[in-house]
């Protein structure tokens, strides 16, 4: 009898063994032994090796990635701490945080649609609002699912516009751009998310801000501590967004096991890619609506020196099919994600913006029809080969009964 072959989505445990498991347990002892909980040795050690890593100048831990946009904000005075109904230019089609920061602050986000080959924001979508937004405050690229965007184009209209770039990497540490240069160095500040699921994840919430500017960096460390310097004098009003002293201890370690999980990331990738394309599909650079002999697209692989991370490796296919695939794979036991199902612009909570349903379509397509498959390093060759098998399969039968059924008419 075969055995059944299980996918989750992401598995940790799988990563949590070995030797780095021993030197987790060994660094949190550490912590428990000095009883030193919160920021300290581990916090100011850890912002120095990621700053070393990204190639950024100055590294400034917080609680959480999206606590790292909120203080970005904070340290360029958008929003409540000055240049009140400022507007910030950022994508729909991205995790909450993006736009939830801005909002928060009494900023205004203004959405923009993405490119359907990268699902990145759309520069040349970005400028032509720029031209029509006043009180523009600053942009805020997403360099989402671990690829980078095109940061020569942002940065030259945030310049051109006079506005600070943030880069919003949460999805993107390690990820380069097509010189090379590593996310999160490029804009004014760039904001990093430690959530379990990244490629670089803690045991909790935890997050980090790069920059290259010594008097933002100044300010940032400050602003994270309730703007207090020294402590219980307060030159402006900051948040309590502090790094664990835990949670650096864990990533301190997990960060030396970082590289070799992108390539067993950017290897599983390349599987997929060769099987799907081998099976017919073609890359996102292939609308769906145009011919191939498979109804699914692929990641389009940036060319070298860019680096893709794959944070998220996200399939296409046609919307009145995505949930019933979903399912199927479900039923073999493959776990997937939909990043992500409701465009910022279209939830409930941006109605006040006016950006009805219709406003952003290549935003409001992905929506409908991306999947998110496995794509951890640890995976298997069996499991990487049965979530090929049930997509492949599950379209072709599709395609199948569907030249049955026109052939009767």
């Amino acid at each position: 009898m075969l055995t059944e072959v299980n996918v989750p989505l992401l598995d940790l445990k799988a990563q949590y063994v070995g030797e780095m498991r021993e030197q987790i347990r060994a660094a949190i002892d550490e912590v428990c032994d000095a009883q030193w909980f919160v920021m300290g040795p581990n916090v100011s050690d850890l912002e120095a090796e990621i700053a070393a890593y990204t190639g950024a100048k100055h590294a400034i831990g917080c609680a959480s990635g999206s606590d790292a946009l909120l203080l970005a904000l904070m340290g360029l005075d958008i929003g409540c701490n000055g240049g009140e109904n400022g507007r910030v230019i950022c994508p729909s089609y991205t995790f909450f945080a993006t736009g939830g920061s801005t909002a928060r602050l009494g900023a205004v986000p203004v959405y923009v649609d993405i490119d359907p080959v990268t699902y990145n924001m759309d520069p040349e979508k970005v400028r032509e609002v720029a031209k029509r937004t006043p009180n523009l405050a600053a942009i805020m690229p997403v360099h989402l699912f671990g690829q980078c965007v095109d940061m020569d184009a942002y940065r030259a209209i945030a310049d051109e516009f006079g506005v600070p770039l943030i880069e919003d990497a949460a999805q993107a540490i390690g990820s380069k751009d097509h010189k090379g240069r590593m996310a999160g160095t490029v804009g004014d500040i760039g904001c990093f998310s430690f959530f379990p699921s990244k490629n670089l994840g803690g045991f909790g919430d935890g997050g980090i801000i790069t920059t290259n500017d010594d008097a933002l960096a100044e300010k940032l460390a400050v602003l994270r501590i309730h703007g207090g310097k020294p402590k219980y004098y307060h030159s402006m009003i900051g948040v309590n967004s502090r790094l664990d002293a835990l949670q650096a201890a864990v990533l301190r370690v997990k960060l030396r096991y970082l590289e070799g999980w992108h390539a067993g990331r950017i290897a599983n990738a390349d599987f997929y890619d060769d099987a799907f394309l081998e099976a017919g599909a073609a890359t996102t650079a292939t609308p769906l609506g145009e011919p191939a002999d498979l109804a699914l697209r692929i990641p389009e692989r940036p060319a070298a020196p860019a680096r893709h991370i794959y944070n998220q490796y996200v399939i296409r296919v046609p919307a009145e099919h995505r949930d019933a695939l979903r399912e199927h794979m479900s039923t073999a036991k493959i776990g997937t994600e939909i990043y992500y199902p409701v465009p910022l612009h279209m939830q409930e909570c941006f109605a006040y913006l006016g950006q009805p349903e219709g406003d952003l379509p290549e935003s409001e397509a992905a929506a409908r029809e991306t999947i998110a498959l496995p794509i951890y390093a640890e995976l298997a060759v069996e499991q990487k080969r049965h979530v090929v098998d049930t997509v492949v399969g599950y379209l072709r039968r599709h395609a199948t009964k569907a030249k049955a059924a026109a052939g009767t008419r």
